[in-house]
């Protein structure tokens, strides 16, 4: 087992002069490893390649493939064992437990303990914590009070999401190495027309156990999963800077270069040549 990762930074100064939210973006060491104790609620938002985890926290244990965009929580207090079988790299948000109590007494809740999750995937959270990664890389130019209305949002969502959790549900998710399955298969196989039927069978079920199965795993629809991961492809390849863009649209499956420029514009704000001049 490691030591401290390098993900955490070392213990912080006092409380009342820390930030309402602060963000990091650290690698996460391959193997297994305590997650330090943290007196702040910290969301761990995903980066880049799926990559199979497990997680423990007291008796609650869970396993799966973590997705870009997917977060898990870690409440203020508490410690989670972490087991990942590749490296892999984390948005860190650390939030006040005194502004979730603020939001919660605002929004007239007197629940304001937050659960251990994992494989969340929510579009509020991943915008605040974008802009929150924009917002460190250029040295905060929103200034203080940008970053705070982001906290606090960030808050009241986190109650919102926990209130629908706390809701029993008997609807299941696609196991884990199913998933892990279909997930690769499409990887190696984005250039291709791939298809529902298709990904069902790869998963082992039929189409009708198969969709709300894989939305329920991932979080995302199978169409826009597969799309997601086709703008990620490329992506890397617009930034590696090798390829023409006809190229790089038919590696990733995308019909044309128009199609995967006006895919690439909605999803990632930019068009694919930003994104290579970016590289420079």
């Amino acid at each position: 087992m490691t030591g401290r990762p390098d993900c955490y930074p070392a213990p912080s100064a006092a409380a009342d002069r820390l930030p309402l939210l602060d963000v990091l973006t650290s690698p996460v060491p391959q193997g297994r490893f305590d997650s330090p104790v943290d007196h702040r609620h910290v969301l761990c938002l995903h980066l880049g390649e799926p990559v199979p985890v497990s997680y423990r926290a007291g008796r609650i244990e869970r396993e799966g493939t973590r997705l870009h965009g997917q977060f898990c929580v870690v409440p203020a207090g508490s410690s989670t064992r972490w087991t990942l079988t590749a490296p892999a790299t984390s948005l860190l948000l650390r939030l006040s437990p005194g502004l979730l109590q603020e939001a919660a007494e605002a929004m007239g809740s007197c629940d304001t303990a937050l659960a251990p999750s994992i494989h969340i995937r929510d579009p509020q959270v991943e915008r605040i914590g974008w802009m929150m990664q924009a917002e460190e890389r250029d040295t905060h130019p929103g200034g203080r009070l940008f970053a705070d209305s982001l906290a606090s949002a960030l808050a009241a969502r986190l109650l919102v999401l926990q209130t629908r959790q706390a809701a029993p549900t008997l609807t299941r998710a696609l196991p884990a190495w199913r998933l892990r399955r279909v997930v690769e298969y499409i990887e190696a196989h984005l250039e291709q027309d791939l298809t529902l039927p298709e990904l069902a069978a790869v998963a082992g079920y039929s189409l009708s156990h198969f969709k709300p199965l894989f939305r329920q795993a991932t979080g995302l629809p199978a169409h826009r999963f597969v799309m997601e991961r086709r703008v990620e492809r490329a992506r890397l390849r617009l930034l590696e800077g090798k390829l023409s863009l006809t190229a790089i649209a038919a590696e990733a499956g995308f019909a044309h270069a128009g199609h995967m420029a006006r895919c690439v514009r909605r999803m990632l704000g930019a068009s694919p040549a930003e994104i290579a001049q970016s590289r420079r």
